[in-house]
């Protein structure tokens, strides 16, 4: 399958103009003593091009900016993200290697893809972003709401793919939405939000639910369209799109936090300056405007440790879930 635009140059290319001119002070007395000193690196699960990728570059961004050292963004795609996860995992807990990760390593403790308990071995730092998925379609589904896409459904299972892989956020999302709707849908695993996109351009699917900053640059090259925003509340980046709650299913939503973690055992001043330096950087006007153009947000302010109770909250809710939909690897 060729594609004239790179799924990548047309991914950055909504983030990219500003993330060049967005120039941050460098505040040397956000410095630990003794850290950063050499390159810090970002470990991703998604190919580039995808949401997370692109909140990963403006997280590096960030940091880079106030703290005066280089930071690259390590993309691990496949396996539902444990080949990312794996290597942080055999990272040293000295701050140089940050893993940022939302729902999807949550899913990879619930679900035993890895041999480890995820709350012990990562200890989270900082809620970067938050943004809705949205649901896109080819231009090939006849569908105008929700109603008619599932009446469409019973003519034809409609194939979906999107975020990680299987036990992926939109992979859970859909088929609770399945059980509330009865629409008739199949799941078919990608690599990654990038890869699954790209097969919904080429036709090869029929849906596909990516975040927000995704989505809006795949609806841009015409050849999918937006159909539902899979959030609580519409957004500026799409204000038109209605939600799957205002279509009839109160309470529906499937969205996504990132967060950045590091792993356990890594000195605490440096997990709070990290914490610090980002929110203060994403809560900027200018990193907020880039975010909300894109159809996400800036985290909530939460420190490390607040931010660890809402993770342990969900994570057993995650594992509440899984076991209620049998989900197996």
């Amino acid at each position: 399958m060729k594609h004239k635009l790179g799924w990548k140059r047309l991914g950055l290319a909504l983030i990219a103009p500003t993330l060049l001119t967005c120039s941050l002070p460098s505040f040397a007395q956000d410095k630990v003593a003794g850290y950063p000193v050499r390159p810090i690196r970002i470990i991703i699960s998604v190919a580039p091009g995808a949401g997370s990728d692109m909140v990963a570059r403006l997280t590096a961004k960030v940091i880079s900016d106030r703290l005066g050292q280089n930071v690259v963004v390590d993309s691990r795609p496949g396996a539902g993200g444990v080949i990312a996860s794996g290597v942080a995992a055999k990272a040293e807990p000295d701050g140089y290697t940050l893993y940022q990760n939302g729902f999807g390593l949550l899913m990879q403790g619930a679900t035993k893809r890895v041999d480890y308990d995820v709350l012990k071995m990562f200890e989270p730092i900082v809620r970067t972003s938050s943004q809705p998925y949205i649901l896109m379609v080819t231009n090939a589904v006849s569908a105008k709401n929700i109603k008619e896409l599932i009446a469409e459904s019973q003519t034809k299972t409609l194939t979906y793919a999107g975020s990680s892989g299987i036990g992926s956020a939109v992979h859970l999302g859909i088929e609770r939405f399945a059980r509330l709707s009865g629409i008739k849908v199949r799941y078919v695993a990608y690599k990654g939000s990038a890869p699954s996109i790209l097969a919904l351009m080429g036709g090869e699917i029929n849906m596909a639910a990516g975040s927000a900053m995704s989505a809006v640059g795949a609806v841009k090259t015409g050849k999918v369209r937006a159909f539902a925003n899979l959030g609580l509340e519409r957004i500026p980046a799409l204000p038109d799109l209605p939600t799957v709650a205002e279509q009839g299913f109160p309470g529906f939503t499937v969205d996504n936090a990132y967060n950045l973690w590091v792993r356990a055992g890594t000195p605490r001043p440096i997990i709070e300056l990290l914490n610090r330096v980002v929110t203060e950087g994403m809560n900027t006007p200018e990193v907020t405007k880039i975010l909300m153009a894109s159809g996400s947000a800036p985290g909530k302010p939460l420190a490390p440790q607040k931010l660890k109770a809402e993770l342990t909250q969900e994570y057993a809710e995650i594992v509440d879930t899984v076991n209620k939909l049998g989900i197996k690897f």
